[in-house]
């Protein structure tokens, strides 16, 4: 496995390009089954999830189309097989994504139970109870959801969710899409890639609104049209280098990116003492040399602070001034990066869902290993600030988050490079 070797110590100061959202390349992908002819998506990201849903495509006899740009034109009209199988699901949560979308166009769908960050329970029985509710039967053996519609298709229905589900939310929209009559989410999730997924919905006829609230209406049609879509930038990817740049005291512009959809990151971003400016597609932190203030932070779902940003502000807190609490209310086994910060020398303790970070002036660089994708992220912006050389260990996680993380530290003046396994 490659590794990462990153010596810390240096001020990151420059701009780079933000990718487009992995989180909402990966639904927009599974929607294009939906349509009724060939689909262009842009903006994608490369990453190796993006590249395991293209080719779980070409399992299913799809033959997309990828240009230079990493836009990629898919027909679903040549699909052959509706199975999904286990040796690609399994590495992929959101491979789950391309079950509502079959069963709602096709009438049969078989997908194999998903893999993904070992990161707590993330029950798939929200997407099963919810096509249930639209007169899908359902069985679930042999590791596989196989799906099945009523004769004449899904039908519209009311469907409240026990709790919010983001890809719960995604799946039973895109089957909503094409169902006979109107379907009402209720307690759906808010975030932005949610509302990006419904944008391409409508932008190929669909009848979606209310994405972006907790009830989300959706009036079906008998078939979605051909449409060209651009993906919505990666607020995660765009958050995690506006701490990198905060916790190596330097000056960061994000470019191509929305300052609307991160404003809980950027609120606790000026609270840690950064100079925040941002413009209509870009972001700049300035922490002119300073050290970080600790912030307390806690997680829940969006517009709050996202789950996906707390492992980052756990490694601000451990280099700030002062003691911050870091609370995670979504996921109950998202403190593993704290095991690897305390070889570095981060002082973090760890009661139940909450981290109390006390901040060091200094960490000293260490061989860790990455556990999960956005633990990741912590470890590399730790290991920007540390002195000396950290080795990490397993970076396939950040890979699957991070299109070109070396080369666009590297661009603002990082030491980081990769070597092979």
């Amino acid at each position: 496995m490659d590794k990462l070797i990153i010596t810390g110590g240096v001020r990151l100061d420059g701009e780079i390009r933000i990718s487009g959202a992995k989180n909402s390349a990966l639904p927009i992908l599974a929607a294009t089954l939906l349509c009724n002819g060939p689909v262009t998506v842009a903006n994608l990201p490369h990453l190796h999830d993006i590249t395991t849903m293209i080719e779980l495509f070409g399992r299913m006899g799809i033959e997309p189309v990828i240009d230079e740009k990493l836009s990629v034109e898919i027909n679903p009209n040549t699909i052959k097989t509706l199975i999904a199988p286990y040796e690609l699901v399994k590495t992929m949560r959101a491979s789950i994504l391309v079950l509502g979308p079959m069963v709602a166009r096709f009438g049969y769908a078989e997908v194999a139970l998903p893999g993904g960050c070992a990161i707590g329970s993330r029950p798939v029985d929200l997407h099963i109870r919810g096509l249930e509710a639209m007169g899908a039967v359902i069985d679930v053996e042999g590791g596989y959801i196989k799906a099945k519609a009523p004769e004449g298709g899904l039908r519209g229905a009311n469907f409240f969710f026990d709790t919010v589900s983001v890809t719960g939310t995604e799946n039973i929209m895109m089957a909503a899409a094409l169902a006979n009559g109107r379907s009402v989410l209720q307690n759906s999730a808010r975030e932005p890639e949610v509302v990006d997924l419904a944008n391409f919905l409508n932008a190929m006829g669909a009848k979606v609104s209310g994405a972006g609230t907790d009830t989300i209406t959706i009036d079906g049609v008998k078939e979605l049209h051909p449409a060209t879509y651009r993906v919505m930038p990666d607020r995660i990817e765009t958050g995690t280098y506006l701490v990198a740049a905060a916790v190596t005291g330097g000056r960061v512009k994000v470019k191509d990116t929305d300052p609307t959809i991160l404003e809980a990151v950027l609120e606790k971003l000026k609270e840690a003492g950064a100079e925040i400016t941002t413009g209509e597609d870009w972001i700049e932190l300035n922490m002119h040399g300073k050290r970080p203030k600790a912030v307390n932070v806690r997680t829940a779902p969006y517009p709050a602070f996202p789950t996906d940003m707390q492992a980052q502000f756990i490694s601000l807190n451990a280099i700030a001034e002062g003691t911050g609490a870091v609370i995670e209310t979504i996921f109950e086994n998202r403190f593993m990066h704290v095991y690897e910060l305390h070889r570095m020398g981060a002082k973090i303790q760890v009661e139940g869902n909450t981290a109390i970070v006390t901040g060091t002036e200094t960490l000293k660089g260490a061989p860790v290993m990455a556990t999960d994708l956005r633990a990741s992220a912590s470890l590399v912006i730790s290991a920007l600030v540390a002195e000396g050389d950290t080795l990490i260990d397993r970076i396939y996680h950040i890979d699957r988050g991070y299109e070109c993380i070396e080369e666009k530290l590297q661009m603002l003046g990082a030491k980081i490079r990769r070597v092979p396994g």
